[in-house]
């Protein structure tokens, strides 16, 4: 129908239930960048930097691709559960990269350097990241495989979060290491110019 040339002064509106469908999913998708921004904002303030906040949050691509593979393999499309899920998968993936980059930071303030920190700080992170993804993806493994009376309208969502779990878990724990030391030199290179900046001022003041 939406193809079809209409007169002039004619047009084609959708409305109803596809109407309410699309104004819940706009909603949807501005909760999900205000989500983003948010979860930005509270890792600065706790972190004390803009830089470390990036790092962190590099494991919500690989979440999101996660997530639409696997919805597109199981022949799900993306609606509002599969984008509350969506939302859902990104906090647990921000948490896990909260663990590691938060005991890298520890032991780099303990005095290692930042090699010598992610070499102790992977490691010990290793077993509560994996534990945490195991039982997310088996807890909702049920709901996935639409087992249970209503589970059909759920699976998206749940399919969505195990995806976006799996490749996220195996992806975080290579990459967010590697961004992080990326981060911190080039932290480390923009407080090196701004103290030698701030010592040539003080030195042309005494001038």
């Amino acid at each position: 129908m939406f193809a079809e040339e209409l007169p002039a002064g004619y047009y084609a509106k959708a409305t109803g239930q596809a109407e309410e469908f699309a104004e819940s999913m706009n909603s949807l998708l501005f909760a999900l960048g205000l989500a983003i921004l948010i979860v930005y904002m509270l890792l600065a303030s706790q972190f004390d930097s803009l830089l470390h906040p990036f790092t962190i949050m590099f494991a919500l691509p690989p979440a999101m691709t996660g997530a639409l593979l696997a919805l597109f393999v199981t022949g799900y499309t993306i609606n509002i559960m599969s984008v509350i899920g969506i939302i859902l998968l990104f906090g647990l993936v921000t948490k896990n990269s909260i663990l590691l980059v938060d005991l890298t930071i520890q032991k780099q303030e303990s005095g290692l350097d930042r090699e010598a920190a992610l070499r102790e700080a992977c490691p010990i992170r290793l077993r509560p990241i994996l534990m945490t993804a195991v039982s997310m993806i088996f807890g909702v493994l049920p709901v996935a495989l639409a087992i249970g009376e209503g589970a059909e309208a759920r699976a998206p969502m749940a399919v969505a979060t195990a995806g976006g779990m799996t490749i996220s878990t195996l992806l975080t724990l290579f990459l967010v290491p590697v961004v992080y030391a990326y981060m911190d030199r080039f932290g480390e290179k923009i407080r090196g110019k701004r103290d030698k900046h701030g010592r040539a001022e003080t030195v042309a003041e005494e001038a």
